[in-house]
């Protein structure tokens, strides 16, 4: 299905000294250097952290990745100077802005439509996290993993150029009241496609922990096909002889697993705990966290547990938008799944590849789904 293939990217650059700190907070408090590209191999700095790789480097690194090297002023040329028109949000990183890349631009590149994401110099996330997005995605190739276009490293510039996702994240379509309700069948479509892609995180050569699944880094293309995208917080995982990565605690509230918050210790199964909290997101169409419900309906998690395996009580927190439209089997057996993904203990989990074959079957259950009626003329004899 993709390419499995990855190295430790902090082997890439030698990167032995990189440390498990890291610029994204999400206290609102950002302590980002000072952007300097440095010529040859990257080194410590005073607090064991990492200087970042010359562009040379960095363009030796993804060769034969695909991954195109661009300049700003191509970047301006793409996006008609960043455009207000061509805004689309801000993210992590900074502001994104929607593009056009062809071979009038710059030769060799496929035409397309792109999303151009600016690394944000006073923002929440640093120049680390912009290596890892690049690193990862430049090496990781996946049907459900957002694909990277290219990227800029000039000067102070640090910019990322992604296939631009026409609808844009799970979370605009969850919980943004402009838009209308997705329906079951897409709700699963979107569940399943976003466990692919973790399970292929997971099952690399050498295994990646996602570290930040959320509703706002499941992007949707035009057919509602979910792709995984903002790598900043990504994580090798643990080496062969290693139960876990331990590092800083970092990722959004609501979604960390517990046993990470505690200790900091980050396995796979840290990422099944996020991915049943999104499951119980689209399950419910309720946020993982929601200071404006009353004090015991604020954390999901909480909240919706107790009635993920009692039948009798799971229509209480399925999502009322759906009003009623959806596989009351397919339904219990995916709050089963959360309910699972969500256990306290990190080895009760499942793997995500059990994860994706259990809910692949759930999209061929169609009772208590009514099909809009359409009047059919009777044909002339």
């Amino acid at each position: 299905m993709g390419k499995k293939t990855t190295s430790s990217w902090s082997s890439l650059f030698g990167l032995g000294c990189f440390t498990a700190s890291s610029h994204h907070h999400h206290d609102g408090t950002a302590n980002n250097p000072a952007p300097a590209p440095l010529p040859g191999r990257p080194s410590c700095n005073s607090d064991g952290g990492v200087m970042m790789p010359s562009p040379e480097d960095l363009s030796l690194s993804l060769a034969g990745s695909g991954v195109e090297a661009f300049t700003v002023e191509e970047l301006r040329t793409a996006t008609r100077d960043f455009s207000v028109s061509n805004f689309v949000g801000e993210g992590g990183f900074g502001p994104v802005y929607k593009g056009y890349v062809d071979e009038r631009l710059k030769p060799g590149v496929r035409a397309q439509a792109v999303a151009v994401k600016l690394l944000d110099l006073e923002g929440l996330q640093g120049h680390k996290e912009w290596l890892a997005e690049v690193i990862f995605l430049g090496q990781l190739r996946h049907p459900h993993l957002v694909k990277l276009i290219g990227y800029c490293y000039e000067d102070e510039h640090r910019l990322l150029v992604y296939e631009f996702m026409a609808r844009g994240s799970l979370e605009k379509h969850l919980f943004k009241k402009y838009s209308a309700s997705l329906p079951w069948s897409t709700r699963l479509k979107i569940a399943i496609g976003a466990a692919r892609g973790l399970a292929f995180l997971h099952e690399a050569a050498k295994p990646v922990i996602y570290r930040d699944f959320k509703t706002s880094n499941i992007l949707l293309n035009s057919d509602y096909e979910a792709k995984l995208s903002d790598f900043g917080l990504a994580k090798d995982g643990p080496q062969e002889d290693e139960t876990h990565v331990s590092t800083r605690v970092m990722g959004t509230q609501g979604y960390a697993a517990p046993e990470y918050i505690m200790t900091g210790h980050l396995t796979t199964k840290s990422d099944v705990y996020s991915y049943g909290v999104v499951l119980l997101e689209l399950l419910t169409g309720r946020k993982a966290v929601d200071k404006k419900r009353p004090p015991r309906e604020q954390n999901l998690v909480e909240w919706a547990r107790p009635c993920l395996h009692d039948s009798r009580r799971l229509d209480r927190v399925i999502d009322k938008s759906l009003n009623g439209q959806y596989s009351t089997r397919a339904a219990q057996k995916a709050a089963a799944i959360a309910y699972q993904c969500l256990s306290v203990s990190p080895k009760s989990r499942p793997r995500m590849s059990a994860v994706v074959e259990a809910l692949e079957p759930l999209l061929a259950m169609d009772d208590g789904i009514v099909e809009p009626f359409v009047y059919m003329a009777p044909s002339e004899k």
